[in-house]
């Protein structure tokens, strides 16, 4: 019982980080792609895959921010859906009178 009244008060925390932790996500993942192209680059021994991997490393990057943004979306739309938020459009129907 006491794990049910906790787990509404955990929630807009872990949301609130995950909003924060875009930016070091951002960074996390173009250096895990350095070290993936630092890799290949010594297993092979080809000096091009290094930018391979900075480039899947900017790839994520670039998908973490997109997967931030339409979660962000998903919320406004379902606040653009709530009554108490939309009182622009009461107020249109009203001027047609």
């Amino acid at each position: 019982m006491e794990n049910e009244e906790h787990k509404p008060r955990i929630k807009p925390i872990i949301e609130g980080a995950e909003s924060l932790s875009l930016g070091i996500s951002m960074v996390v993942a173009v250096l895990i792609g350095v070290g993936i192209g630092l890799g290949l680059k010594k297993l092979t021994g080809i000096t091009w895959l290094l930018w391979v991997g900075v480039g899947i490393g900017i790839a994520a990057a670039i998908l973490n921010v997109y997967k931030a943004y339409s979660k962000q979306y998903k919320e406004f739309e379902k606040l653009a859906k709530d009554p108490r938020y939309n009182m622009g459009k009461q107020v249109d129907d009203d001027d047609e009178d």
